[in-house]
């Protein structure tokens, strides 16, 4: 104990973590050219919880027979506006998604939809019955079976189960994330295409190519991993509260604009994730025994 004792302070009311020298070298050195991520001029939000998903959430196929079943124009218009794409947890990737072809009926809330509108929608999900969808937190037996409704809100039966007063910010540009997994797997929506669902999160906010870069890299998995909550199965929980925990450097425009171009030559295969992690290394003044040490836990994972 006293030949490996490392002095540590702790100072404050925030968390703390007990770390070796080279550890605590890395650390102040991230929180002197870094500030947390909460205190970015960023929004972090949960994905969409429906509370029932086998109605809500659909493939290409069913989608379709909805549109199809649209009495006019207008409403196919309107329908076609209300079904979007969305993205699991296990859909996204390191820098890139897989979409599964799913899409979303974005009844939310916060959007104030009346469903006669929608006739064709209401269809659908009446299919699944009123006792199933309505957000009461009943329990009913209809023919013998034992049907439990949505948890008790004040929400109408054909909306989701969140509010999403935040639903503009998926029509923006994001960075999108699953909650658990055992590497950093954020991934940028530059079309502002994606929906994502409630195992997920997106960022939305000011420099998105930079931080894109920033939480794949190495040392923000190293960074993450000291304050992490773990499953216990080999993954850990990137959750918001976490995430805006983490201290990430502030660039000027001239690096912006480096990271800009090199996130664009990842995507075309012009360049590799070590060259991104060398630049963040850099930028926080990392000795070669400290990126060493990084390395070494990137490796290990």
């Amino acid at each position: 104990m006293r030949r490996n004792a490392t002095p540590c302070r702790f100072s404050g009311g925030a968390s703390w973590v007990i770390l070796n020298p080279i550890e605590q070298s890395i650390k102040a050195k991230i929180e002197k050219v870094g500030t947390p991520l909460k205190d970015w001029d960023i929004s972090i939000n949960y994905g969409i919880k429906t509370g029932y998903n086998e109605a809500f959430i659909i493939d290409g196929s069913k989608r379709e027979e909805i549109l199809n079943n649209c009495r006019s124009s207008d409403e196919r218009k309107r329908t076609d506006e209300l079904i979007r794409p969305i993205l699991r947890g296990r859909d996204i990737k390191r820098y890139s998604y897989e979409w599964a072809g799913l899409y979303i009926i974005a009844t939310f809330p916060s959007l104030h939809i009346d469903i006669e509108k929608y006739p064709a929608v209401k269809k659908h999900l009446l299919s699944f019955g009123m006792e199933r969808l309505e957000q009461t937190g009943k329990t009913y037996t209809k023919c013998g079976i034992k049907i439990s409704a949505r948890k008790k809100t004040n929400n109408k039966w054909f909306e989701t189960q969140d509010q999403i007063g935040y639903w503009d910010d998926f029509s923006k540009p994001k960075i999108v994330w699953g909650e658990i997994s055992n590497k950093a797997n954020f991934a940028l929506d530059e079309n502002n295409h994606y929906f994502i669902n409630n195992k997920c999160y997106l960022l939305a906010g000011e420099k998105l190519f930079f931080l894109t870069c920033y939480l794949n890299s190495h040392l923000s998995e190293y960074l993450f991993s000291k304050i992490a909550t773990t499953t216990g199965v080999g993954t850990a929980q990137w959750s918001k509260f976490t995430i805006e925990q983490l201290y990430v450097p502030q660039i000027n425009r001239n690096y912006e604009d480096t990271f800009n171009i090199m996130f664009l030559g990842l995507k075309k295969n012009e360049i590799t994730e070590d060259a991104i992690n060398r630049c963040i290394y850099d930028i926080c003044n990392l000795s070669l025994s400290e990126v060493k040490f990084i390395e070494n836990y990137s490796n290990s994972i």
